[in-house]
């Protein structure tokens, strides 16, 4: 690729850089400046790793059974799951692994360089180490760098540590590649650039494969249980059948049929079904889901783990509250948006109130060097130019009626400032007043501006405005204080200015929190999730925030560990904390593993690139949509369009009722499947020489594994599903009470079907095919009677499919074709009686369970 020339702007160095040959030297000898991606698992070994999973394995055994014994559209429909379910596993694994490769972008995709004495664009990947490199507002950083030259330098550095406040560089500092220049401009000397940039350490930091979802352990496991299980039945009705005198090609089509029974081949249509209609309705409410079983791990989340800036918080800072020694005000309005009001306990500001409080404004609009840009067609948010915190001045201004900026900058125009920098801490602006005055604008840190030697103030009045700083900077707010006077002539330079001023006031600016963040965070205690907040900003703040939106209690600053302290205390209990600061990735890495260690399932969410690697580790990475990074959206499951954390509550109620409606589908098609097999025990022992014929069983098995078996992954969610704790991680997917209800109704149906059996017999009716029918009716009856919203209209798909199952039951006894192959006779309306009360039996004890145990699902 090749470069092209550019203007270097105004009062730029002039350093002559790396000729163009030394460049590309370096390029051969360092690489290219982007994260090699990790090499692609071939198409046959996700394949192979899909169909390892030992429920797959017995549905494939399954298919071969039913080969063998000549079903061959049972085999069809069972091959047509087995390859719909891998198929989808593999798409999701293959958009997973997008997550490294978003780091090659190095989110710069281009970069302004000094070769050959002149300025030049190229691809970042191309930039070296020696490179020199020149800054301007809006540029991303392009590799590690030492800063040659800075003047007002202001650096966005929260993608790569979590500190929402921008950072003033100076010569002879550092910048990351990845941060973004906020404001000033400078030249910087490559220092490193690829995997050894700070970019290219959290890569690193990337490697790793998804470990298996905790649906995907309970279901190996169940897979597992469930192939021993099939393999003893299959011997034990073989056998019995033999010991009864019954003939061994009858024996053994009969117990592969069984065999097909005990497995619930439906399992992965319904376990994809769940899935795929849960992450559809997670689309529609703002939550994209990147990985498919990501979805029901949702439902286990126990800890979630979230940022500050973005998250919890509006991401904009805002002016909340103004004070001057005359008196003090809150600032109503949020975002930059120039409307609001000022207040003082609730109530308007009179005209002699409020002038301070313009004065004070005012003074901070023209030391200033931001802009507000109106919202853009198909947005209504007002966003800053420059530094986010004079931004939020300007909009404060706006909210106490002071002259806009083209007015201010138009009746007092500037002509001369001292910017603000790292050691001084504060600015000056020199303004030429239309009488011919000079005004002197002053505004900066506290402590660098409520000092003698900047004010002409008693000392009682400093006394007061720190006293009111340290409350303000306590509380969480970041504090300037501004002072100003008039001069009668300008004296140059604006530094020499800064001294007998009077104080104008204090202005205490934050992010505030969401206004729904108090709420969301009181739905996860609710269900019995654990909130934390990691965040790279100062601890005083987090502090601050979290006590306003209730994650800890006022006066409980102790519970703040920061990054440095964790560093100095390694063996401190990481799940004891519920609010850390000054975090670096490592240690938000460090914070998931703890977590996950104690055996909890975690959900973290991000928007930076310094959240990638937690993202990645987290069982549940959650990524910020539409303020997030590529590589935090691309690392994560979850990416929430509306960058609402309210959103990851409704994504895990949906989790919840994913998880909900797949155990219910369990107990639903193992009962009917365990029936089956105690029908064909029990019956000779009460005079029912070969209860069921192989055909009527697996015809049985495909209405109640079919349709009805499948929508029940629809279902909607239980009422009680976000008043209940999660799903412990190590839980078996039978425990909780699934394999009692299981039992119960597997012994309900069976005694059912045969009392209708025996009924039948005693009337003179065809009692095998009675028995078939009722069979068939009570399973579905259970289906309905399991339903956690019996007369709900969220899925009409059950009720229908239960219908339409019952119809091709009764089309089994009637259609010629249909007589033949399964060996069925008409029954009568005695008969259909009988089926009919074994279904209402059936329904009315799945109720009952259901009501048992409610707070299981």
């Amino acid at each position: 690729m090749t470069s092209r020339t550019i203007d270097m702007p105004v009062g730029s160095p002039a350093p002559t850089g790396l000729t163009q040959a030394e460049a590309e030297r370096r390029l051969a000898r360092y690489g290219r400046n982007e994260v090699e991606p990790p090499r692609a698992t071939p198409l046959h070994r996700r394949v192979l790793a899909q169909l390892r999973d030992p429920l797959i394995m017995v549905l494939l055994g399954a298919a071969l059974l039913t080969i063998a014994i000549g079903d061959h559209p049972d085999a069809v429909v069972i091959g047509l799951v087995v390859v719909f379910n891998t198929t989808v596993g593999v798409a999701q694994e293959v958009r997973a692994d997008r997550a490294v490769a978003a780091l090659s972008a190095l989110s710069a995709p281009h970069a302004r360089v000094r070769r050959d004495g002149a300025a030049h664009e190229v691809p970042a990947a191309l930039v070296v180490p020696g490179d020199s490199l020149l800054l301007g507002e809006g540029d991303i950083v392009a590799a590690d760098a030492d800063l040659t030259e800075a003047s007002a330098l202001l650096m966005d550095e929260s993608m790569l540590t979590g500190e929402s406040e921008p950072v003033a560089k100076t010569a002879g500092d550092t910048v990351s590649a990845g941060t973004v220049v906020v404001r000033g401009r400078g030249t910087a000397t490559a220092t490193a650039t690829g995997t050894a940039s700070a970019l290219g350490r959290i890569a690193a930091l990337l490697d790793g494969e998804h470990g298996p979802t905790p649906l995907q352990r309970r279901l190996a496991s169940l897979g597992r249980v469930l192939a021993a299980v099939t393999l003893a039945l299959c011997v034990l009705v073989f056998a019995l059948g033999l010991v009864r005198g019954l003939g061994v090609s009858t024996m053994a089509v009969t117990a592969i049929s069984l065999a097909v029974a005990a497995v619930p081949e439906s399992l992965p249509a319904v376990v994809t079904l769940a899935l795929a209609l849960g992450a559809r309705r997670m689309a529609a409410r703002g939550a994209l889901v990147r990985r498919l079983p990501a979805v029901e791990t949702l439902g286990s989340v126990s800890v979630l783990a979230t940022d500050k800036t973005g998250t919890l918080t509006e991401g904009r800072m805002v002016v909340q509250h103004v004070w001057t020694p005359s008196g003090a005000a809150d600032v109503s309005g949020s975002g930059y948006e120039p409307h609001g009001a000022l207040t003082r306990s609730g109530r308007s500001l009179t005209p002699e109130q409020l002038r301070p409080l313009q004065e004070l404004l005012t003074t901070a609009a023209l030391c200033n060097d931001a802009s507000l840009k109106p919202p853009q067609s198909g947005s209504d948010v007002w966003t800053a130019v420059g530094d986010p915190m004079e931004a939020a001045l300007l909009a404060a201004a706006a909210k106490a009626g002071c002259p806009g900026p083209a007015e201010l900058h138009r009746d007092c125009p500037r002509i001369g400032e001292a910017p603000f920098d790292s050691l001084r801490k504060r600015m000056t602006t020199l303004h030429h007043l239309p009488d011919g005055n000079v005004l002197v604008c002053l505004k900066g840190a506290p402590e660098a501006v409520l000092a003698p030697v900047v004010l002409a103030e008693p000392p009682e009045v400093l006394d007061q405005a720190r006293q009111q700083a340290a409350e303000l900077a306590s509380h969480g707010f970041r504090v300037l204080a501004v002072a100003g006077t008039e001069r009668l002539q300008w004296h140059p330079p604006a530094a020499e200015t800064e001294h007998g001023l009077s104080l104008l006031g204090l202005i205490a600016i934050s992010d505030p929190p969401k206004a729904a963040a108090a709420a969301t965070l009181a739905a996860c205690r609710a269900a019995s999730i654990t909130p934390v907040l990691i965040t790279g900003d100062h601890p005083a703040t987090a502090h601050a925030i979290a006590v306003r939106i209730g994650l800890v209690e006022e006066g409980s600053a102790d519970t703040v560990v920061t990054g440095p302290e964790l560093a100095a205390a390694p063996d401190t209990d990481l799940t004891a904390v519920r609010v850390f600061a000054r975090t670096d990735p490592q240690q938000k890495l460090d914070i998931v593993h703890a977590w996950r260690a104690r055996g909890a399932v975690t959900a973290m969410t991000g928007d930076g690139v310094n959240d990638g690697p937690a993202l990645r580790q987290a069982d549940i990475g959650v990524a910020m949509g539409a303020r997030g990074t590529e590589v935090a959206r691309q690392a994560a499951d979850l990416v929430l369009t509306d960058d609402e954390l309210s959103t990851v509550v409704t994504a895990v109620e949906e989790g919840r009722r994913v998880y909900d409606n797949i155990r219910r589908f369990l107990v639903y098609a193992m009962a009917g499947g365990a029936a089956e097999i105690l029908v064909m025990l029990a019956g000779p022992l009460l005079g029912l020489a070969l209860p069921l014929r192989a055909g009527q069983i697996l015809w049985i098995n495909l209405l109640t594994h079919g349709l009805t078996g499948v929508a029940m992954g629809a279902e909607p969610a239980a009422p009680e599903a976000m008043r209940r704790p999660p799903r412990p991680p190590g839980q078996h997917i039978l425990a909780a009470g699934v394999w009692q209800r299981l039992l119960i109704l597997a012994a309900a149906v069976t005694a059912y079907s045969l009392i209708a059996g025996i009924g039948a017999r005693g009337m003179g009716l065809p009692w095998q095919s009675v028995l078939f029918l009722s069979l068939l009716a009570a399973q579905l009856g259970v289906a309905l009677g399991l339903r956690a919203r019996l007369f709900t209209s969220q899925n009409l798909f059950l009720p229908a499919s239960a219908a339409t199952s019952a119809l091709l039951a009764m089309a089994a006894l009637h259609v010629p074709a249909l007589q033949s192959l399964l060996d069925t006779q008409p029954v009568g309306w005695a008969g259909a009686g009988l089926a009919t009360a074994a279904a209402l039996a059936s329904f009315i004890t799945a109720r009952l369970l259901r009501s048992a145990f409610h707070r299981k699902a």
